[in-house]
């Protein structure tokens, strides 16, 4: 939980997280997303809908957090992450933030890999 300080008084920033360890595509994303964030009936599973209701549909303040990400899904997630970033840039009450998957070692990440 964050607080944050809006005219002079303080928020609760709710924090979402977002866990990437099963999220191969799009789809599983915004599955994931709807099951943490209540979302309007008439949301679009695409970035325009997304960046639409962080700007204005959302009635909290959000601070979204994606956890276990690769490195390949930086880049499959790429337009999703650039999206989040500019709302982030742009909407008062919205912030973003993402962790890679960290291995305590390399062998720890090859056995991981095995599996």
């Amino acid at each position: 939980m964050v607080l944050t300080m809006t005219k002079n008084k303080y928020k609760t920033m709710n924090t979402t997280y977002i866990d990437f360890t099963d999220i191969g595509d799009y789809e599983d994303f915004y599955a994931q997303l709807k099951e943490k964030i209540k979302l309007p009936d008439h949301f679009g599973d695409n970035l325009d809908a997304l960046s639409d209701i962080i700007s204005g549909e959302l009635e909290m303040l959000l601070h979204l957090e994606f956890v276990n990400m690769s490195v390949d899904q930086l880049e499959i997630f790429e337009d999703l992450l650039t999206t989040l970033e500019d709302a982030e840039d742009s909407v008062e009450d919205f912030t973003f933030t993402y962790f890679l998957e960290q291995f305590e070692d390399e062998e720890d990440a090859e056995e991981s890999e095995e599996e």
